[in-house]
C-alpha cells in the first residue's frame, strides 16, 4: 500500500537562509527545487546570450539584462533564470520582489535541471507573467520558445527573432554564436 509522503513547504525567507554552498537552491509554491553549481558550458553559453541581448537592447536604453536573475513572488516562490530581461529604472536596491515588468525569462538547460527547467519552471514564468520564456537546450543546439499568447516550445534552430514590445526593429540571433566552442 502507498504511503503519503508529507513534503515540507519553504518560504522565501526560508531561502535568504539556506548556506551559500554552490547548489542552486530555489522555491516553487514552497517547494525547494535544488540543482548542481552550473558547469562551464552552461555558463558559457549563458553568458554569450546575455552579451547579445545587451548589444541590442542597450542602445534603446529601455530594459536591462541580468544573469543570473529571479523571479519572486513571496512568499513561495523564488525562481533564478540564468538570463532576465526587464525593464529600465530600477534602482540598485529594489528587492527582486518588487520587480513585476519582466520582458524575457532564459533557462539553460543541463542534464541537472532539464525536467525542472522544462516541466515545472516554464509554467511558472508565464504564469506569474513573464511574457516569454526561452530554454536553450545545447545538446540539441536549439532554443523552446514559448509565449503567454501562443504555443509552447516553438523550435529555433539557426536564427532565431525577437521582437519586443516597443522595440522598433527585432533582434536576429544567430544561436550558432551561443552553441561554437571556446
Amino acid at each position: 500500500m502507498a504511503m503519503p509522503v508529507r513534503v515540507p513547504t519553504y518560504t522565501v525567507d526560508d531561502l535568504e537562509a539556506f548556506p551559500s554552498d554552490g547548489n542552486r537552491y530555489e522555491l516553487l509554491d514552497g517547494v525547494l527545487l535544488v540543482t548542481p553549481s552550473p558547469s562551464f558550458g552552461h555558463q558559457l553559453i549563458g553568458s554569450r546570450l546575455a552579451v547579445l541581448l545587451s548589444r541590442y537592447l542597450d542602445p534603446f536604453n529601455r530594459a536591462i539584462v541580468i544573469g543570473p536573475g529571479a523571479v519572486e513572488h513571496r512568499p513561495l516562490t523564488h525562481l533564478e533564470p540564468d538570463v532576465l530581461v526587464i525593464s529600465k529604472g530600477h534602482r540598485r536596491n529594489t528587492k527582486w520582489n518588487d520587480i513585476r515588468d519582466w520582458w524575457l525569462a532564459v533557462e539553460v538547460m543541463s542534464r541537472s535541471s532539464r525536467r525542472y527547467d522544462r516541466d515545472f519552471k516554464r509554467d511558472a514564468y508565464l504564469a506569474l507573467g513573464v511574457p516569454e520564456v526561452w530554454l536553450i537546450d545545447p545538446r540539441e543546439e536549439e532554443v523552446l520558445v514559448s509565449r503567454q499568447a501562443g504555443p509552447k516550445d516553438r523550435r529555433c534552430r539557426g536564427k532565431l527573432l525577437w521582437t519586443p514590445p516597443g522595440m522598433p526593429a527585432p533582434l536576429e540571433l544567430d544561436l550558432a554564436a551561443l552553441f561554437a566552442d571556446g
